[in-house]
This record gives structure tokens, sequence and C-alpha cells, in this order.
């Protein structure tokens, strides 16, 4: 089915979901993403040998794939890559959630990154001109109001474009909700929506924005107040920090991973280029975003580690780019391929 037949209003949310350890489970949550609950358990009879039959039928959601699937062990913790149009990605999303919260139980879980939720987040970004911020605000409200309406006893915040008027950014949500401490007080959480948190399925934060990198490099020590330095010096706030950068350092794999939201920001970039690669940039309702390359901020987080001794061990981004996952999700809704993320390394663009 060729992709102008499906519409280009397409947008993604990098859902991340609270278990990583158990593959096949994550899996189930991404596949209830991309075909019909109902479709799955209906009953049809056909013809075979004169013989009449039960079969079970799977029915999939047209013009939906998940791209990517990333699980982190000592993090706990996956983020599934769902595309589909603005009108269709509700459904997708909500049926994948609704999966999510039925398998994983937040009082038995266990990692090192921090948490609140089976289903910690729901960001909705557009992914070109012909979809607004503002649209997806719009769905990112309706997607938290059916979660809390179908799950019964989830409850959500809302962050970015999708908290009107405020327009908070998510780690100021995050911190009003307790979600960087080691141990949230649940009964101290006041939720957009839903009622008080419940242990079992904890707080979903669900917001809108422009698109959000997540690059991570690991640095070869276990010193965490080395990562904290280190994490403090890049992130936007600090002077000659990296605009749009938010960052975590957080014990991984014996070592110690420095964890970077990486925000677009509007217009050229302002901060520093040295690394010699130009910032990546797109277009969204006619303004100009761009963000840091992940290039730049394994420089930058090489270079204060070398200061104490210490080398960089490698670079990981969780998912793409706002211009890859564009062109990834046009590919694969093009050749009808739902379940990308296991042919990802075969397919040529």
């Amino acid at each position: 089915m060729a992709l102008s037949s499906l519409g280009s209003r397409l947008v993604a949310c990098l859902l991340n979901v609270s278990e990583a350890r158990r593959k096949d489970l994550v899996e189930t949550v991404a596949k209830a993403a991309l075909y019909n609950a109902e479709g799955k358990c209906a009953f049809v009879l056909y013809h075979i040998f004169n013989q009449m039959r039960l079969a079970i039928i799977s029915v999939r959601r047209e013009g939906t794939t998940v791209l990517n699937i990333f699980n982190d062990h000592d993090y706990n913790r996956s983020v599934i890559t769902i595309v589909a149009s603005i009108d269709s990605i509700r459904e997708a999303v909500l049926s994948a959630c609704e999966k999510a919260c039925g398998l994983i139980d937040m009082r038995a879980h266990s990692g090192v990154h921090p948490c609140m939720g089976a289903v910690d987040l729901i960001p909705i970004y557009p992914l070109g001109e012909d979809v607004g911020v503002e649209d997806c605000a719009t769905e990112a409200r309706a997607l938290a109001e059916g979660l809390t309406e179908r799950v019964q006893g989830t409850s959500a915040f809302l962050f970015g474009w999708a908290d009107s008027p405020l327009q908070r950014g998510l780690a100021q949500r995050r911190k009003e909700m307790g979600w960087f401490k080691k141990t949230p007080d649940m009964q101290a959480i006041r939720p957009d929506m839903g009622p008080q948190p419940q242990k079992q399925f904890g707080l979903t934060g669900v917001g809108a924005s422009p698109y959000v990198m997540n690059c991570n490099v690991t640095i070869d020590t276990q010193d965490m107040a080395m990562g904290r330095s280190i994490a403090a010096a890049i992130r936007e706030s600090a002077p000659g920090g990296l605009p749009g950068v938010q960052v975590l350092a957080l014990p991984h794999q014996g070592a110690v991973e420095i964890a970077c939201n990486v925000e677009s920001v509007k217009g050229s970039p302002t901060g520093d280029t040295s690394a010699g690669e130009p910032w990546p940039c797109f277009s969204i309702g006619g303004q100009l975003y761009c963000h840091a390359p992940a290039s730049l901020i394994t420089a930058r987080v090489a270079e204060l580690a070398e200061r104490q001794g210490v080398r960089a061990m490698g670079t990981a981004l969780v998912g793409f780019t706002p211009c890859e996952c564009r062109g990834l999700a046009e590919l694969a809704l093009s050749r009808e391929i739902a379940e990308f993320w296991k042919v990802q390394g075969r397919i040529r663009m």
C-alpha cells in the first residue's frame, strides 16, 4: 500500500515501559500497538477438507509500525518507538499501555533508572510539517484521559505542550512529582488525571513536544561523583552547557552512563559546534528546530572525563534522530512492515 493512501500526518510515540529483563513481555506490549485486540480474540469458521474448524485471526492496525524496541537490563526499562498517523496513534498507544499495565507490577520492579509507572512515559512528537505540536498536545491529553478510564487505578501527569497553559517541561514536572527521588512519596503526589497513584501501576507522564532524542555516553569509571559532575557541566542549565540537553549520571554495567535527553530547540544552534558536525534541523509548522548531535555530546563528555583521567567507552542512541525516525517510518509503512524492529538491520533505505 502506498504511503500516500495512508496519509502523511505522522507522529511518533517513544513509549517508556518499566520492564526490559523479560523481552518477550516487552514484545507483547509492542504487538498490542499493532494488532487489534478484538481481532486477536475473534473466531472464524473456515472450510478445510470438508471440515469446519475454529481459528484465531489477527487483525493488524493499518498505517501503524513499531520501528524499534530498546531494552536496557540494568535500567529495567524499554523504549518502544511507535509511529502512526495522528488520527490513529491514540488507539495504538492505549492498547500497548493497557497490555503493559496488565503485565508489569511496580510493586515487584527493580532497576537503577528512576521510574514511577509501569508505563512511565508517553511522549508524542510530530514528524513533519503537516502535524503541529498543538495537535500532538491534544492527542496527549486525550491519551492521558483514555488511559485513566480504560485501566482503572492508573494516574497521569502532563508535560510540555500538553500541560496547558503552563507548558512545563518534562524535567520540571518530574521534579514536582518526585520522580528523581529514590522512594517517591505516592501519597504526596497530585496527578493531573486519575486517582491517587497506586503502587501497582504507579504514575505515568504524558506529553507532547518537538522530538526528543536519547543519547547515552558510558565512561570507564564507577565514580558516581565524577559522573554527576560531568552531567552537571553539560546540561542546558549550566554555564556553557548544551542547549536542550537534560542529563542524569547512572551506574550501568560496571561503569557510569551519562544519560541525556536531547530536546529539540527553536532556531539555529547557539551552543558549541566545535565537534565539526552541523546541528541537524527540521521544521514544524514553518518553525525551524535543531538538536545537538550525538557526536558533540560524546566529544564533550569524553573531554570532561579525560581531564579526570577517565576514557569514554562508547555512545548509544536510543532509537533515532528526528529525520531518521521520519524516513524509516515512511519506508516501513510503504512496505507494510508492522514489526519493523525485527527486520531493521536487513532493510535498505
